[in-house]
This record gives C-alpha cells, sequence and structure tokens, in this order.
C-alpha cells in the first residue's frame, strides 16, 4: 500500500456520489486514515451513519434546517456537529494531510480555496473550482505550497500517463468521452428527449446533473477547461475523443512518437484511491479490466453539431476572462430547467450560448469577483430558460 503514515483526511462533499465511494475506501482502511471532517449539503441521516462508521472528529451539514436531525442521529457520541456555511468552511479549514473536494457546483469554491489554503493534498472533484475560478484557485496553490491532484477520471488518467515527469516533451493529451445515451441519437430524437431518458448514462453511474452534462458532452467541454488548468496546455493541444467501452481515460502524446494511455474499469474508485494513497497505491476490490472479454475498442471524433455543448466550453476557454464562469453557471441553470422539465434537451446548449453572446468575457480576478460573475450569469440564464418555457 505504500502509505508510510495515518493520514488525516476531510471529505467535503461525503453524501455525494464521489463522497460516498470515498468513505467506502476510507472505510476499507481505517488503519490507514483519521478522518477529521466530514461535510455534506442536507442528507443528515446519511451523514451520521458515515461518521459513526468512520469515527470522524466532526460532521457538518450545510442545511442548517437539517442540523438538529444529525445532532440528534449522533447523540451518545463524540462526533462534533456543526451546521452552515461558515461551519462548512471551517471544517475545510482545518489541518489535513488529504482533502476530498467534491462539493459540486459554485458552492463548493470557497470550501475548496479554505482546503487548498491549508497547504495539503487536495483531491479536486469538483470541477467549477478550474473552471469558475481557475486563476484564483492556482494562485492559491502556489502561494500555500498545495498539491492539486485530480479525480475526475480523464485528469486522473493523464496524471497517470505524464508520471515520468517528461512534461516538456508532450505534444497534446487526449480526454475520452462515452458519448452518454445519446451518442447514436439524432437531433430529433434528442429534441424529444425525457430527463430520465438523459439520465441513463450506459456506462457510468453519476448524480443527476454530471449524468446530463455527459448526455449534452458539456461534461467533456468542462474537463477540456479543467485540463488546460491542471496541465497547463492551449485549448489547441487538448483533444477528445468519443470511446464508448470507456477503458481508456485519457491518452498523452510525446514528441517522440509514443502514446501512453491509462486503462481501467470504468469505476470511480479507482482515481479516487489513487489521489488517496499518491504517490503508494491503495487496494481496491474494482473489477479488473478484462480486455479479452473486451475484444475491441471504439474510438470517433465529437459530432459539434449534434452536441455544440462541447464547441460552446471551447470558446469559453479561448475567450478567458469570466467566460468559463459564465458558462458553467448558465449550464447549472439550464441543466436544472431541463430536469424539471420546463426546456427541452436541446435547449440546454443553446441557453449557455445565448448567455455567453450576452456577457461577452468580463475579468473575474478575485473569489469575490467570480461569485458575483456567476450569480450574474444564473438570473440571465434563469430568465432565458422561463422564457423559453413560457
Amino acid at each position: 500500500m505504500n502509505i508510510s503514515h495515518v493520514r488525516s483526511v476531510t471529505v467535503l462533499g461525503s453524501t455525494g456520489s464521489v463522497g460516498t465511494q470515498t468513505v467506502e475506501l476510507l472505510a476499507g482502511a481505517p488503519h490507514l486514515f483519521r478522518v477529521r471532517a466530514l461535510v455534506a449539503g442536507r442528507n443528515a441521516a446519511l451523514l451520521a451513519e458515515q461518521a459513526i462508521a468512520l469515527n470522524a472528529e466532526r460532521a457538518v451539514i450545510s442545511d442548517p434546517a437539517r442540523y438538529q436531525d444529525l445532532r440528534d442521529a449522533l447523540a451518545g457520541t463524540d462526533v462534533v456537529v456543526a451546521a452552515g456555511a461558515d461551519a462548512v468552511i471551517e471544517a475545510a479549514s482545518l489541518a489535513a494531510d488529504w482533502t476530498m473536494a467534491a462539493i459540486t457546483g459554485a458552492v463548493g469554491l470557497a470550501p475548496t480555496l479554505a482546503a487548498i489554503r491549508c497547504g495539503g493534498v487536495v483531491a479536486l472533484a469538483n470541477k467549477e473550482a478550474l473552471v469558475c475560478a481557475g486563476e484564483v484557485m492556482l494562485r492559491a496553490v502556489r502561494e500555500a505550497g498545495a498539491t492539486l491532484l485530480p479525480v475526475d477520471s480523464e485528469h486522473n488518467a493523464i496524471f497517470q500517463a505524464r508520471a515520468d515527469g517528461n512534461h516538456g516533451a508532450v505534444e497534446k493529451i487526449v480526454l475520452t468521452a462515452s458519448g452518454g445515451p445519446f451518442r447514436t441519437a439524432s437531433m430529433e430524437d434528442m429534441a424529444k428527449a425525457t430527463p430520465e431518458a438523459a439520465l441513463k448514462h450506459p456506462i457510468w453511474s453519476m448524480g443527476a446533473k454530471i449524468s446530463i452534462d455527459s448526455a449534452t458532452l458539456m461534461n467533456k467541454g468542462l474537463e477540456v477547461i479543467e485540463a488546460a488548468r491542471l496541465f497547463n496546455l492551449p485549448e489547441t493541444r487538448i483533444g477528445v475523443l468519443v470511446h464508448p467501452q470507456s477503458v481508456i481515460h485519457g491518452m498523452v502524446y510525446y514528441q517522440d512518437g509514443s502514446v501512453l494511455a491509462q486503462l481501467g474499469s470504468p469505476d470511480m474508485r479507482i482515481p479516487i484511491a489513487h489521489t488517496l494513497a499518491w504517490p503508494g497505491r491503495l487496494a481496491t476490490s474494482s473489477p479488473r479490466l478484462d480486455l479479452a472479454a473486451l475484444a475491441r475498442l471504439d474510438f470517433a471524433a465529437p459530432d459539434l453539431e449534434r452536441f455544440p455543448a462541447l464547441g460552446l466550453a471551447r470558446d469559453a476557454l479561448r475567450a478567458g476572462g469570466g467566460a468559463p464562469t459564465i458558462l458553467s453557471a448558465a449550464n447549472e441553470i439550464a441543466v436544472e430547467a431541463f430536469l424539471q422539465r420546463r426546456i427541452g434537451f436541446l435547449d440546454i446548449a443553446s441557453t449557455v450560448a445565448r448567455v455567453l453572446h450576452l456577457m461577452g468575457a468580463p475579468t473575474a480576478d478575485s473569489l469575490d469577483e467570480v461569485i458575483a460573475l456567476d450569480a450574474a450569469a444564473r438570473r440571465i440564464a434563469t430568465q432565458f430558460a422561463a422564457a423559453r418555457a413560457a
């Protein structure tokens, strides 16, 4: 396992998809980890169950209305209970060797930044941290001497494939996409798509928002922006391939003609475990990859006409400034409107495009500016979605 000492850990977003899998890995190796804090949004019952199972020092619920439920569930234990936004930041600021940043959406920005400022290892599962506030986060990483480890399977794959340190010899990187549930669907079929159909991802088990992003390929667009920040590469050197089997998660092309790829079963426990034990390795019960059983691996270029969200993300990255913040915020509102059946599936990308066109690429050099821009984009996107639904 190669972990030389007991590591103190904090999990931000412990009841979400990535968070619950992180908790599973921690519970499987209690002798290696000491849990300082678990933070969740509204699921007090599951948070309490996790805190007891991991003997956590602290359990924090973001929604103050759930405080009493959490307190009652943890009565008689030594777990410190707290609630509210300030308590979340306090938990994220606790000294820890390793922090999982898995609070999705813009609400996760401040806790992620607080964890970074502690100077430890931050396993980043919150795309918005680098998409919306990339320079703010990276500046904080440099100032605090923190280490960012990517949890997204694609970015984690690139991180592993670049492990030889020859970063200057990299020609380009390629992120793979499953293609989602509508990989072969026509525009006509997608125009009629229901939330239930869009949520049926063929490979991965994920939360509702990221599942819809996968269906539109916005998820891959956000990952292109994140990759540009993480690996300091221009947009032109970040490729995307549709790979429906989802066993090759990322590839690095080197100037000598070599291509290094990271493969593994489509199981988020693998990249989570990689960051949790880094630079060592942690055993998992993830299914082992059987290439003979797979027999074939398919690849195709993404269709930007049927999936314009990927192109919108690349446009936002090239525009710079606050354009990626606007993209992410508008997309969150549009996805929510689709899930509530107020707009159609194809309206998600068109709503984001309208907001980007209207707002442009204003500067956003501080977290306060990012949050203000995010809020403005949400207001405009809400107006556009309401007009579409009328």
